[in-house]
Order: structure tokens, then C-alpha cells, then sequence
């Protein structure tokens, strides 16, 4: 009997991934970064964009409606792990901030030149990551909305990206997860 229901869920697992990516052709691609201070601040975000209309060089700059990034967001902690603060850069194909800079190659899936993200919209304290991405990126916060700002950390400018796995292949993985544990089971009965 469990070895029917093993058989069941094997199959449906597997369904489901093979008509999820048969009817939903990737379009939207959604990557993470990362970055790590010299003094052990850091950041984390995520960007999307539609990978079917996207150049091969992406520059995206300023506030109002951006050309193809869909969303923009990063988060800040502290050496000890606590949340500074998140920003929504860029929502639904829109910046918010006058200062934004972005610049990402789709076919390396790197982030390069003039980059700035996070504040910008007008209110003291809140922080800025910017610089140039392989010379010097720097995490900042506003004093007096002016001029004033404070450095709390900075590096050579390194920053990774990763892909997002799609969701259908992380369905593959789990129909082959569940194919492992069942033929785990059926050796076990075989055994017994």
C-alpha cells in the first residue's frame, strides 16, 4: 500500500514540474546580491527584470519609470547582524530616488560601473549604498539632508550576485527528492 502512494506522489511531483515549466516560459528573472564591509557592515538585496526584453547591458539611473528593472530592494544590518533599515529602490518599474545608478550585464549577471541604491527620498537618517562597483562601493547615512553624511563602512567594491532558482526547477528537485526517499522505502521493505 505505501509503495502505490509512493508511486502516486512520485508521478504527480513530477507532473506538476514538467506542465509548470512546459506553460510558463521563464520571463521574469530575479537574482540576489550581496555585499560585506571592512568593518563587517553589510547588505542584501534582490533585483528582477524581464529577461525576454532585457539588453544585454542594463543602465538604469534616477527617479521616475526605469526601462527594464522590475524591482529593486535592499536591506542593511549592522556588524552584529541587526536590521538598519530596507528600501524598496525600485517598485513595479518605478525609482523613487533622484540618486539611483544602476548598471548590470544579463549575459554575466554582474553588476558593474556607478551604483547607488537605498535612500533618496528626502529623509534624515536613512542610508545610502553607493560608490563604483570594483574601485570602491561605501554605506552611508544622512545627517541633515544637505551635505552631511557619515561613512559607516565601505570596501574595494566587491559585491556578488546569485541567480533565484526558478520555481520549477525546484519542483524537479523536490519530484526527485520524493523519488529517493521512496526508493529508500521499497529497499527498506525489501529488505525486511
Amino acid at each position: 500500500m505505501k509503495n502505490i502512494f509512493a508511486k502516486i506522489a512520485v508521478t504527480t511531483a513530477a507532473s506538476v514540474a514538467i506542465a509548470a515549466s512546459a506553460n510558463n516560459p521563464a520571463q521574469a528573472i530575479d537574482l540576489n546580491f550581496n555585499w560585506l564591509g571592512n568593518a563587517g557592515y553589510s547588505a542584501i538585496g534582490s533585483f528582477s527584470y524581464d529577461e525576454t526584453t532585457a539588453p544585454t547591458i542594463i543602465s538604469e539611473s534616477g527617479s521616475g519609470a526605469t526601462n527594464f528593472l522590475q524591482s529593486l530592494n535592499v536591506s542593511f544590518l549592522d556588524p552584529s547582524n541587526n536590521l538598519l533599515g530596507t528600501y524598496n529602490t525600485v517598485a513595479g518599474g518605478v525609482s523613487e530616488s533622484n540618486f539611483f545608478a544602476f548598471n548590470f550585464d544579463t549575459s554575466t549577471h554582474t553588476l558593474f560601473g556607478p551604483f547607488d541604491v537605498a535612500g533618496g527620498t528626502g529623509v534624515i537618517g536613512e542610508y545610502f549604498f553607493q560608490g563604483t562597483v570594483g574601485d570602491s562601493l561605501s554605506l552611508r547615512q544622512d545627517i541633515d539632508q544637505q551635505t552631511a553624511f557619515i561613512t559607516l563602512d565601505q570596501n574595494s567594491g566587491s559585491i556578488q550576485v546569485s541567480k533565484v532558482p526558478e520555481p520549477a526547477s525546484m519542483l524537479g528537485l523536490l519530484a526527485f527528492g520524493i523519488l529517493g526517499v521512496g526508493s529508500t522505502l521499497k529497499k527498506k521493505q525489501a529488505s525486511c
